[in-house]
């Protein structure tokens, strides 16, 4: 089985209109075309589809095979490119649990669609990722659901003495699904080989993807936390795969942005060097629409041309001690700064069509819990002010975990370097006092920073304090074009 090293994905984080859209804000048949564009023109092998916070289209195949067909004869969908499909967790999204329902039962009319347009069985989508994992369980209801359920009910009768549903309609294919399950939050990232144990236990497999978010993770407890939570993660899924004698593959959700991970087409063999275990980065939409089409080109060939590798050990009892108190003290910046977040987010422009998420920030009781926007416009939010998110929490770092960090995280100085280009010192004019006094400014000294953004983000953070808020979409915008993402 082919697993591909790259996988593209919806995630609005772009500040350019790909020239293929009608509109700056993608859905629908755009996506349709992008998934196209991704696999064709940037060589891309895989193509997240996103099923959850939006209109489903359940006719993605046809609509790709009937429309470029040419293309998929030759590369074959299921076989040489992939569509693996993000469905909703009905545990945690309840109001879209039944899409859940409706997008498994539509993967074997897609199987018959390819099966009539190839002459052969050839399953086109067979993988599907579940966000929000935190237990075994979960990914067993989702996958034995469909083999139970969907595909299972071929060989069921209508009634005593009639005929099987299959008699009747065709068969159910394929009869199996892999389920991947995303996970995002601490407790389950650090529990991840646990899950996938479990999960694994009753199925005979080669091979398991599991899906580690960065994003997420950096907005809940640091950016520093988050790379080292997937440090963890990564050690301890490789030695499972030692354990069960399996391949366990792992896919990490890396953005643009420093603080949603540094993955950009100019910056790609540093983070093939950070996370050597991974199998496949997800290049997201400021990685493919943000810069020339040729050098967005040259990054997959080098992502592809090279093969993952065993990770970077660390020790985990340090890694969870510095984990402990930079979030701690990250939670306690952001939940001063959210009624600043949320008053800017609101101006940040959408890039995709999706119904509007809010996600509830987790803090201990101690604090309670504030409600902030997800994680692309959070961070837009905080790069517009000239305040990179990066730096909220550091301050809680002592001498000797500046000396034990380069050694685990081998890019710590360079994703902090290309964060603090874009510091303002203007923004203290927005921020409570007792934000200010705990970013630490040792280290912002120590870099140099991007004049042409300091000047944009000046200029929003004057209006803001003006309450001058009516061209506040239009800075940010131009900010973000200097950065080469939006959030």
């Amino acid at each position: 089985m082919v697993v591909p090293r790259c996988m593209s994905t919806q995630h609005p984080d772009n500040v350019t209109t790909p020239f293929f859209a009608h509109n700056p804000v993608l859905a629908g048949e755009d996506e349709i075309q992008e998934a196209y564009y991704a696999f064709s023109h940037l060589g891309i092998e895989e193509q997240m589809w996103d099923c959850e916070g939006k209109e489903v289209d359940n006719f993605v195949v046809e609509k790709l095979l009937s429309r470029y067909e040419r293309f998929f004869r030759s590369e074959k969908l299921g076989k040489e490119v992939f569509l693996t499909l993000r469905v909703p967790n009905p545990e945690v999204e309840r109001t879209e649990a039944k899409i859940l329902l409706e997008t498994l039962e539509s993967i074997p009319r897609n199987f018959d669609i390819a099966r009539a347009f190839y002459d052969e069985d050839i399953a086109p989508i067979f993988e599907v990722i579940l966000p929000m994992t935190s237990s075994a369980a979960s990914l067993n209801r989702v996958y034995y659901y469909y083999k139970n359920f969907v595909s299972g009910k071929a060989e069921r009768r209508f009634f005593t003495g009639d005929i099987k549903i299959k008699e009747w309609i065709g068969d159910f294919k394929p009869e199996e699904i892999n389920v991947i399950p995303l996970i995002e939050d601490r407790d389950s990232m650090l529990r991840s080989h646990e899950i996938l144990e479990a999960y694994l236990a009753d199925k005979r497999v080669e091979t398991q993807r599991v899906f580690l978010a960065r994003s997420d993770p950096a907005m809940n407890y640091g950016a520093l936390s988050a790379v080292l939570l997937n440090k963890i993660a990564l050690q301890r899924i490789w030695k499972l795969a030692e354990k069960l004698s399996m391949e366990l593959l792992p896919i990490i959700g890396v953005g643009s942005a420093p603080f949603r991970g540094n993955f950009k087409p100019t910056n790609v063999y540093n983070c093939l060097w950070e996370y050597p275990s991974v199998q496949t980065y997800t290049v997201q939409s400021a990685f493919k629409y943000d810069y020339p089409e040729a050098i967005v080109r040259e990054a997959i060939e080098e992502i592809k041309s090279k093969r993952r590798k065993s990770p970077r050990f660390v020790s985990e009892d340090k890694c969870i001690e510095i984990i402990d108190r930079v979030s701690q003290e990250y939670a306690k910046l952001v939940k001063l700064l959210s009624p600043l977040i949320n008053l800017i987010a609101k101006h940040v422009p959408a890039r995709r069509r999706r119904k509007l998420h809010i996600g509830l920030f987790g803090y201990s009781r101690e604090v309670g819990e504030v409600s902030l926007p997800r994680a692309i416009p959070f961070c837009a939010a905080l790069y517009s002010i000239g305040l990179p998110p990066e730096l909220l929490g550091l301050s809680a770092l002592k001498e000797r975990d500046l000396e034990f960090l380069p050694d685990i995280y081998v890019n710590f100085e360079e994703d902090l370097r290309d964060a603090l280009r874009y510091f303002n010192p203007e923004v203290e004019k927005l921020l409570p006092k007792e934000v200010w006094k705990r970013l630490p400014f040792e280290l912002v000294e120590q870099h140099e920073r991007d004049e042409s953004h300091a000047e944009i983000t000046s200029r929003i953070i004057s209006s803001i304090k003006a309450g001058r808020l009516e061209n506040l979409e239009k800075d940010i915008v131009e900010a973000a074009w200097v950065r080469k993402f939006l959030g």
